[in-house]
């Protein structure tokens, strides 16, 4: 086997973040050497909660989850609530984690992690980047220690908080912009390529019929969240976004994207949080660093993420 590629997940752990992580428990690629919480899809003390109950849950709880910002960089906390149920995980209850509860801040849980792993530490970043953007600030030297940092966030086009903004960067636009312009390389999931990471009615129907005590959790915990896409959006869809940027890290020919040049929108009131790129032109930033994902194989996402969940 090829060396396996450090990992620090840092999550506001609602639905599609509780079934990402069990996607990268089984990701043998992956060497998870940490993982952080924030508040996003809800207040940090209950996503923090759901991080340590989905791994021991999962039998990981010797995975070890640190506590990270219970509020956005300078704006107040506005949640997901109304998509991720009032718990995040949708009213779905499991037991708690027997895990001692660590107390070092996350972002110097990630330094230290980063010094450890001399450069090769990945950091995958699927809630407001708060926890990042405070690593950052606070320890300068972080960006020569970390390869690069995978986000779900953002979009080229288009939002779900707002027309112009997508939520995870809508909830912290100044610590997403803190860590797009801070050196560090940035792979970017956006909803250009993460409404199109979806499950349909026979793939949920699929991971049901696995019937382990993993699946019946994942039945359970997505219904608030297809509840929401049905009424909304009319279709038996189930986008888990959060899982993307964990499946690219062992199988990228999923996904297709190109460089661009990304700044978030941090003063205009209309375009609040926009992930502004010249993906569409690219003469307009100097600096064109970010990896900005447009594409993903449907149907083999589908049938990645069904395959690691049958492994329970």
């Amino acid at each position: 086997m090829t060396d396996l590629i450090p990992i620090w997940i840092d999550t506001d752990t609602g639905v599609d973040d509780a079934v990402a992580l069990l996607c990268a428990l089984k990701l043998d690629k992956l060497a998870i050497r940490g993982i952080s919480s924030v508040a996003g899809n809800v207040e940090h003390a209950k996503t923090f909660k759901n991080c340590r109950n989905v791994l021991a849950y999962a039998g990981r709880e010797d995975i070890k989850v640190y506590p990270g910002a219970i509020k956005p960089m300078c704006v107040e906390l506005d949640d997901a609530s109304e998509v991720h149920g009032k718990d995040g995980l949708g009213g779905v209850v499991i037991p708690e984690s027997p895990a001692e509860k660590e107390t070092m801040h996350a972002w110097d849980a990630i330094y230290e992690a980063a010094k450890k792993e001399g450069g090769k530490l990945q950091i995958v970043a699927v809630g407001p980047l708060t926890n990042i953007a405070n690593a950052i600030i606070s320890h300068p030297d972080l960006k020569g220690m970390v390869k690069r940092i995978l986000i779900m966030g953002g979009a080229a086009v288009g939002g779900n908080a707002t027309t112009a903004a997508e939520f995870n960067i809508y909830a912290d636009p100044h610590s997403a912009e803190t860590v797009m312009q801070s050196g560090i390389p940035v792979v970017m999931f956006g909803l250009d390529v993460t409404v199109d990471a979806y499950l349909n009615g026979k793939d949920i129907q699929d991971i049901r019929d696995f019937n382990t005590k993993i699946s019946k959790f994942f039945a359970d915990v997505v219904q608030s969240n297809l509840n929401f896409y049905i009424k909304n959006y009319k279709r038996e869809i189930l986008c888990i976004h959060d899982a993307c940027p964990l499946i690219y890290l062992q199988y990228p020919e999923i996904f297709t994207g190109q460089k661009a040049g990304v700044y978030v929108e941090t003063q205009s009131r209309l375009c609040f949080g926009k992930t502004v790129t010249d993906i569409w032109s690219d003469t307009k930033f100097k600096t064109r660093e970010t990896m900005v994902m447009l594409g993903v194989d449907r149907e083999k996402f589908a049938s990645t993420l069904k395959g690691l969940l049958q492994q329970y």
